[in-house]
C-alpha cells in the first residue's frame, strides 16, 4: 500500500528535494544507507527519498538499515513487517550494546551518548559490508535548532548539525535530507499513514534527552510569539557573519 500523497506529502518531498539541491546530498551512483529505527523521522525519511528517487535525475540505491541495540523490550517486528511489504531492501542488525553500555559506561556520563556512538559504529560497519558510501539520518528542522541551543546554552559553542558530513572513518557520507522539515509536519505524515511505530525501549527513560526537551519546549513557546521563529533559527545557520563574532581563530581582528 503507497503512502498517502497528499498536500503534505508533496510539501515534505519539495523540502527534501531542496535541501538535497542546495547541498549536493545525493549524486550518481549513491548507494545510502537509511537508518530506520521504527520512529516517526526514520519512516518518513525513507519514504520521501524513495519517491523522489522513482524521478529522480541521477540513480541511487536505498537499503533500509535498522540497529537492534538488544534493549529488553524493543520489538523492531512491525517495522520488518513494513519494510517487506513496500518493498525495501533491509537489513536488521542486532548488536549487544545495551550489555556493552551497562559494562563499560562511565558513573556519571552520558547513557545516550554512549549508546548513540555504539549504534553509530555499528551502522557504519553494516554500511561498509553492504557497499553503501552514504548514511542517510533522520534529523528534522527542529533537532537542527534544539542542537544549536543546546550548544550555545551548555557547551559554549556556536554548533548544529551538518546537513552533509564526511565521518570520522572517511569512508562514509553522513546526510540528514529532512533539515528543512519542521517536526510538526512529520508527525502529521506519520499519522495519517498509520506507520507502525516502535518504541525505542530504552531503559534510561530518556534521561540524556532532558536538556533537549527543554529547548523544544522553549522553542514552542517562544513560537507563540515569533511564528517564524523556527525559519528564522535554521537560516541563521546558513547566514554566518564571523566579522561578528569573537573566535580568533576566524582571523578577522
Amino acid at each position: 500500500m503507497p503512502v498517502n500523497e497528499n498536500r503534505l506529502f508533496h510539501k515534505i518531498k519539495k523540502q527534501v528535494g531542496r535541501a538535497i539541491g542546495d547541498f549536493n546530498l545525493i549524486e550518481e551512483g549513491d548507494r545510502i544507507a537509511v537508518a530506520v529505527s521504527g520512529g516517526k523521522d526514520s519512516y518518513a525519511l525513507l519514504h520521501i527519498l524513495d519517491s523522489l528517487r522513482r524521478r529522480a535525475p541521477v540513480r541511487y540505491e536505498l537499503v533500509a538499515v535498522n540497529v537492534h541495540p538488544g534493549f529488553p523490550g524493543y520489538r523492531p517486528e512491525p517495522l520488518e513487517a513494513h519494510l517487506r511489504q513496500h518493498g525495501f531492501t533491509c537489513r536488521m542488525e542486532r548488536t549487544d550494546c545495551y550489555q556493552i553500555i551497562e559494562t563499560r559506561r562511565r558513573p556519571g556520563s552520558s547513557y545516550c551518548s554512549f549508546c548513540a556512538r555504539l549504534r553509530r559504529g555499528v551502522l557504519y560497519t553494516v554500511a561498509d559490508e553492504l557497499g553503501c558510501n552514504k548514511v542517510a539520518l533522520g534529523h528534522h528542522l527542529d533537532d537542527f535548532i534544539e542542537t544549536l541551543l543546546l550548544n550555545q546554552f551548555f557547551v559554549g559553542t556556536l554548533k548544529a548539525m551538518s546537513p552533509k558530513l564526511l565521518a570520522d572513518n572517511g569512508r562514509h557520507t553522513v546526510i540528514r535530507p529532512l533539515v528543512y522539515v519542521e517536526e510538526r509536519d512529520i508527525a502529521e505524515f506519520s499519522y495519517a499513514n498509520d506507520f507502525p511505530l516502535v518504541a525505542c525501549a530504552c531503559p534510561a527513560g530518556g534521561e540524556g534527552d532532558r536538556s533537549r526537551r527543554r529547548m523544544k519546549r522553549l522553542v514552542k513557546e517562544l513560537s507563540g510569539e515569533i511564528p517564524h521563529l523556527r525559519g528564522s533559527l535554521i537560516g541563521a545557520l546558513s547566514n554566518v557573519q564571523p566579522r561578528h563574532l569573537l573566535d580568533r581563530q576566524l582571523k578577522v581582528f
